[in-house]
């Protein structure tokens, strides 16, 4: 059975009920028919005994029957297919209109076949409540019968032949069109390539069982397709990231070997490379940490944490630049959470460092936490020019920027919010921004423990 096809089975499947109801059917009848003629043989078999008990009612010998017999032989030609006998109590036949059936004589209605004959045999005594009764015995013959529930049978088998035959074939027909939406959905598959992830199957064309799966197929040709041009994005992106610093090493390096220079000269060019190196470096740490983040290799040591205090800190460090820009740095608010410190203070660093650039001259960025039943919830708020809806689902792709002609400074390149939501999503929360009224705010919430 492995080796069939799926079409194959589902005909054979088909066939094999349809035979088994067939063939039950075809039996029911056939009993039924059966027993339908052993009720009317029984019934004309007790009719004419009654007929002949009548005839002979008064015999008790031999030599007293003679007068009746032109009565019996008469009514015996009215029924050609009818024998009778009658026998004394000690056994011997007085008469019999069939001599050689020897069925035996038993009281009620039985079946003997004898000579290839099949007979319907009811036997009974003549006189009840005598005790030295002869015995009436009326043969049947019911060949007719018998040939007609043979016939019977083989138009049965005949009759689940075919119907098997013509269910396996229309079950075949019926599987193998009710399967072509899979057909298609296989073509499709052995056709997708990254010029073809757009292809989309039609799910009203297909029947109800199969809606569900046509959209779960087209769904996943649908994230197919956005991963495909995230991470097409995502080459580019990285490749005119590497650029820029790859092509200041050459360049510079190029300048300074083109001619013998001062000490002084190449000190101050390997300097420089180093800069433009340690960028590079930031750059790979941080895609390689970015890689074990989407493939939930982050390994998290996790300890309980005061984050208003965690803040506290943060907002110190933060504050010489704060106060050069006269920005206020508030935070509201008390919660604690089960977190990896280091990770932790990375995420809100990036959220920090991301509000001050952002942030006017004179502008406010404030920190609030809440925690309920429902779990802890850290918002970063800063005012300042808003974020447009378009850009907010892509705010956390990786070398995401809303003005790709913008730079804001060599040391960012777009992976800080990357990394922060990845940090989040290894602590079980989610991160979202929100920009309007001319704040940005940017929420975490973490389930409760």
């Amino acid at each position: 059975m492995r080796g069939l096809s799926l079409t194959t089975r589902l005909g054979l499947l088909f066939a094999a009920c349809t035979a088994s109801v067939s063939l039950i059917a075809g039996l029911l009848f056939n009993r039924a028919a059966e027993a339908h003629f052993v009720e009317l043989d029984q019934q004309l078999l007790e009719l004419r005994f009654e007929a002949f008990r009548s005839l002979v009612a008064e015999v008790d010998s031999p030599a007293a029957l003679a007068p009746r017999l032109d009565a019996l032989q008469a009514e015996l030609r009215l029924h050609p297919d009818l024998s009778m006998r009658l026998e004394g109590h000690d056994g011997r036949y007085w008469f019999n209109s069939a001599d050689g059936l020897r069925a035996p004589g038993r009281d009620g209605l039985h079946d003997w076949q004898q000579d290839g004959t099949d007979y319907r045999v009811y036997g009974a005594p003549l006189r009840p409540r005598d005790p030295e009764s002869p015995r009436i015995s009326l043969a049947l013959d019911i060949t007719h019968h018998q040939h007609f529930l043979e016939r019977m049978q083989r138009l049965i088998w005949l009759t689940v032949g075919l119907s098997a035959l013509a269910t396996a074939l229309l079950g075949a027909w019926a599987a193998r069109s009710g399967l072509r939406p899979l057909h298609r959905m296989a073509e499709v598959a052995a056709g997708v390539s990254a010029s073809s992830l757009t292809t989309r199957l039609a799910d009203d064309q297909v029947p109800q069982e199969l809606v569900e799966l046509v959209r779960t197929f087209n769904a996943m040709l649908g994230r197919l397709d956005d991963a495909f041009q995230r991470l097409s994005a995502f080459s580019t992106d990285i490749a005119h990231e590497l650029r820029t610093p790859l092509t200041n090493l050459l360049t510079q390096t190029q300048v300074i070997l083109s001619q013998e220079r001062a000490v002084d000269d190449y000190r101050e060019a390997l300097h420089s490379n180093l800069e433009e190196l340690q960028r590079l470096a930031q750059m790979v740490g941080d895609m390689l940490f970015l890689a074990k983040a989407e493939h939930g290799l982050l390994a998290t040591r996790r300890e309980a944490l005061d984050l208003a205090g965690e803040l506290d800190a943060l907002l110190d460090y933060f504050s010489p630049l704060a106060e050069d820009r006269q920005i206020t740095l508030h935070r509201s608010g008390e919660a604690s959470l089960s977190a990896d410190r280091g990770m932790l203070r990375r995420a809100l660093s990036n959220l920090l460092d991301n509000a001050l650039r952002f942030t006017p001259e004179g502008g406010r960025i404030e920190l609030d936490l809440a925690s309920d039943a429902r779990g802890l919830r850290l918002t970063v708020a800063n005012n300042g020019p808003e974020i447009p809806a378009e850009f907010l689902p892509r705010l956390f792709d990786r070398f995401f920027r809303a003005d790709p002609a913008r730079r804001e400074g060599r040391e960012h390149v777009g992976l800080g919010l990357a990394i922060t939501r990845s940090i989040v999503r290894a602590h079980g929360g989610e991160i979202r921004c929100e920009s309007a009224s001319g704040w940005t705010r940017f929420i975490l919430e973490f389930p409760a423990p």
